[in-house]
């Protein structure tokens, strides 16, 4: 198969995540005002989108409330800074089982589970470019816990972002979530064009292995955008994969915290080291009007 590099290429910087991060590195955004301008931070190092989602100012726990992602977005707007908002839509979906004995009633640490309209509550208030939709059911980690989202869950969430005039980016962990996002455009829910993120390396999906990744993209439609990332220490290797691939890029402390051996990164940091590969290798890198351009948003603010 002749190789096919992206001669044009978006970055998405993914800031902070939900993941227990906060503990590891202290350059991981918490607060509304601390996300917006590591945001702000990572569009100047060129990274066209930035996927937030946001925490507990108090804990720095994972946090869906609608307010605090208008306190960040306020302050990125007030910025003046250029980005394309990617919000989250994967929380509300998280389950942790009682034990392995006595798996019913759920535990109610870690488990967060709320309906399809609950869920895109920030969205529906806010009205981003661009929200995620997490296309799967996954175990993660090695307790109890499930990532949850079931079919009928996924229909209505596109649903309701499809009236809402918002991108759908769907978010595929696992070979099978592509088949699912297939059938979900099939069933008239995602509008062209399908924007796609393979969400490679994150126990127990896909692994982040070269042959994954090519049976991955080789299933994908020619007219869908994709992106991929690794996490961990595979994040800036997988900028060049990314590109070699045929896609766009993601990094950002959502999915690794290093730099390199040793050494904690910052969100623009990492866009930077990402923005050297890609051009480095001929690539172009977009900026968020022609991205605009490229996945037909609607630009809000």
């Amino acid at each position: 198969m002749a190789l096919q590099p992206s001669r044009d290429v978006f970055i998405t910087c993914a800031v902070t995540g939900a993941g227990d991060t906060t503990g590891r590195s202290d350059k991981v955004p918490v607060t509304p005002r601390q996300i917006a301008d590591a945001c702000i931070e990572a569009a100047q190092a060129g990274a066209a989108v930035v996927h937030i989602h946001v925490r507990n100012p108090e804990t720095g726990g994972p946090a869906r409330a609608p307010a605090l992602y208008a306190e960040a977005v306020g302050y990125i707007k007030d910025s003046g800074v250029d980005m394309v908002l990617n919000l989250t839509a994967g929380m509300g979906g998280d389950l942790t089982l009682g034990s392995v004995e006595q798996p019913l009633p759920p535990s109610g640490s870690g488990t967060d589970m709320a309906g399809a309209s609950e869920r895109l509550d920030h969205v529906r208030q806010i009205l981003p470019e661009i929200c995620t939709i997490d296309c799967g059911t996954m175990n993660f980690g090695e307790g109890d816990y499930i990532m949850t989202n079931t079919p009928a869950m996924l229909k209505e969430m596109a649903r309701q972002v499809q009236a809402l005039g918002v991108r759908p980016e769907i978010e595929a962990f696992d070979t099978g979530h592509v088949l699912l996002a297939k059938w979900l455009k099939d069933q008239g829910l995602i509008d062209d064009p399908v924007m796609i993120q393979l969400c490679m390396g994150i126990p127990w999906g896909a692994p982040d292995d070269i042959a994954t990744l090519m049976a991955m993209t080789a299933n994908l439609p020619d007219d869908w955008v994709f992106s991929a990332f690794s996490i961990g220490r595979n994040q800036l290797p997988y900028a060049a994969m990314a590109v070699l691939a045929g896609g766009n890029i993601r990094v950002g402390l959502e999915d690794n915290i290093w730099l390199g051996k040793g050494v904690l990164a910052t969100n623009g940091q990492l866009v930077e080291r990402a923005a050297t590969i890609a051009t480095a290798m001929g690539s172009r890198l977009l900026g968020p009007a022609e991205v605009r351009e490229k996945l037909k948003l609607q630009k809000r603010w």
